[in-house]
């Protein structure tokens, strides 16, 4: 029960930081309004690399569902745990975007962009197409599960093999620098991938504060745009089991 505990502690750290950068960035009268991409991307670094300081030694700091099904695919994770780290991870996600809503409280109303409150919780393409939308989406997540697990094996060392992959995961907060090259990789991947959807990479992250967003009484507030809701859920689950198999294919976790 605490690494389903610390799943959705972590994840709503996530998100209250992530999408907190977000609200500061777009609603109207915030002092960091206009703040602009690298506030947001360094915003997001930040909030992954401090949720998996607080979480890691616990349950290995996932905080995503492509994460947790890349490592099950690969052998390094228990398959009876995803249903509860995903559960977790969702849940997690939608009381961070609640906090993000009581937070910017006052900002919703004097806010008339519908869109720029939707941007607040979830993600949004540049351009509407599905097929380029979702590759963005799986190249991302590729690189960011193919980079976790990296990380995890120079943590653990030469000796880890496929099914050490979780205790290398849950020492990736062992030492300072591993959740730090976890937000580099965030921020390197917003930073040079982020701009055609902007980089959901975490079907927790998009899903559970869109539901929030259908759910709470947002002011004023839109559509929360299900139409486009299954590519940064599904794009993501299926880029981070190919990042993971070619992980492992290539002998890195042997």
């Amino acid at each position: 029960m605490n690494h389903y505990l610390a799943e959705f502690v972590g994840t709503a750290i996530l998100i209250l930081l992530g999408n907190g950068v977000v609200a500061n960035a777009v609603l109207a009268k915030s002092k960091g309004n206009s703040g602009g991409w690298i506030v947001i991307t360094a915003g997001w670094a930040f909030a992954v690399g401090l949720a998996v300081y607080a979480t890691g030694r616990i349950s290995g700091a996932h905080l995503n569902p492509a994460v947790t099904l890349a490592l099950a695919t690969t052998g390094g994770f228990p398959w009876a745990e995803v249903p509860g780290y995903i559960a977790s991870q969702l849940g997690g996600a939608i009381a961070g975007a609640t906090l993000v809503w009581l937070t910017y409280l006052s900002h919703w109303g004097a806010t008339e962009d519908k869109g720029a409150k939707l941007a607040c919780f979830c993600t949004a393409p540049a351009i509407r197409s599905t097929v380029p939308n979702f590759i963005t989406e799986f190249i991302g997540t590729a690189m960011l599960v193919f980079a976790v697990m990296a990380i995890g094996r120079v943590n653990a060392g030469n000796t880890m093999d496929a099914g050490e992959a979780a205790d290398a995961m849950a020492g990736i907060a062992a030492t300072w620098w591993s959740p730090l090259l976890v937000a580099l990789t965030v921020f390197s991947i917003g930073l040079s991938l982020g701009g055609p959807t902007g980089y959901a990479i975490n079907p927790a992250r998009d899903l559970g504060p869109r539901i929030a967003h259908a759910i709470l009484p947002v002011a004023n507030k839109g559509s929360s745009d299900w139409s486009y809701a299954w590519i940064p859920v599904a794009a993501p689950i299926a880029g981070g089991i190919a990042g993971g198999l070619l992980f492992k294919a290539l002998g890195f976790a042997g």
